[in-house]
């Protein structure tokens, strides 16, 4: 017996669709293949299969620091940037 056959439709950045699928291809996977896989993993698993880290542009701690820094500038407190050194983890 044959399983019902659904479509799933996306919208992406095309340079991102392009690499990845030649990642694919050098993989030996079609992008029906590769996208298969991951639904799969997430159905198995009941999560998505990979660790999502948030840009730490965004943190609670940097944010507030921009906060202060806008309202600074804007007061006058404060006319130029520092540079701030990030350690890479």
């Amino acid at each position: 017996m044959s399983k019902a056959i659904a479509v799933a439709s996306a919208k992406m950045d095309k340079d991102l669709k392009e690499n990845t699928e030649r990642i694919f291809k050098s993989m030996g996977l079609t992008a029906t293949t590769a996208i298969t896989l991951f639904y799969k993993a997430v159905s198995m698993q009941n999560k998505i299969p990979f660790e999502i880290v948030g840009d730490p542009f965004y943190s609670p701690e940097n944010l507030k620091r921009l906060d202060k820094a806008i309202k600074d500038i804007e007061e006058g407190r404060l006319t130029k940037h520092e540079l701030i050194e990030v350690d890479d983890e």
